[in-house]
């Protein structure tokens, strides 16, 4: 890769992290319609894909990028890895454009399948449609049966999405771009790598939605 193609390529990742760190902000301040506070409390990670679709189900890597970051043994968040996801039935209307998705990996099962840096929606991890309002704990089936909960916000309204077949993989170009050739998804999501300083906005939102979903 050239410098000018690298540099090229460092900068999508910065615009990717902003946009995503500001997809999480605006769900999470939004009355009512975000993620639980009890989800959030439960996450092992969180996974951004800002502006998923672009007309249909069939979407290329460039509209399925996605960043995201998990939970360290100390409990902070780690730095973001990089990943792209095609392929799948969604539960979208054909046609709809800018998709924004938003997974919360809740198991430890869930969360190893994204260090792997490749699995498939339903087939190696299970999902379903999260939550959404203020508050989750009367409804108990979230925690015990997907080890992922799917989100959606299209054209201003966010609600649980079902996905299923979706494949999720390493996204080697931005994870190179970032962190130089060698680093693994593994190292980045267990906290053996620190963030670089385009990652603020994204991880920021993160450690503020807790916060924000107390505030609604």
């Amino acid at each position: 890769m050239t410098w000018a193609a690298d540099k090229t390529s460092r900068e999508a990742t910065t615009e990717r992290l902003d946009k995503a760190g500001a997809v999480l902000h605006e769900v999470m301040a939004a009355p009512d319609k975000g993620i639980p506070e009890e989800v959030l409390d439960h996450a092992k990670c969180i996974a951004v894909v800002p502006h998923m679709i672009k007309g249909g189900f069939v979407f290329g890597a460039e509209g399925g990028r996605g960043v995201a970051s998990c939970r360290t043994t100390n409990g902070h968040w780690s730095a973001p890895a990089f990943f792209a996801i095609t392929g799948g039935s969604w539960g979208l209307q054909i046609g709809v454009e800018g998709v924004d998705l938003v997974m919360i990996i809740q198991s430890d099962k869930g969360m190893q399948h994204l260090l792997a840096s490749k699995f498939q929606v339903g087939a190696d991890a299970s999902a379903a449609a999260g939550p959404v309002g203020r508050h989750a704990s009367a409804d108990t089936d979230w925690k015990m049966n997907a080890e992922i909960l799917t989100y959606s916000r299209a054209k201003g309204a966010f609600a649980g999405l079902t996905i299923s077949g979706a494949d999720v993989r390493r996204d080697d170009d931005s994870m190179k771009a970032v962190y130089g050739p060698d680093v693994t998804t593994r190292a980045v999501l267990n906290g053996d790598v620190p963030p670089t300083p385009e990652a603020h906005a994204f991880l920021s939102a993160i450690r503020g939605a807790k916060t924000e979903a107390a505030n609604r």
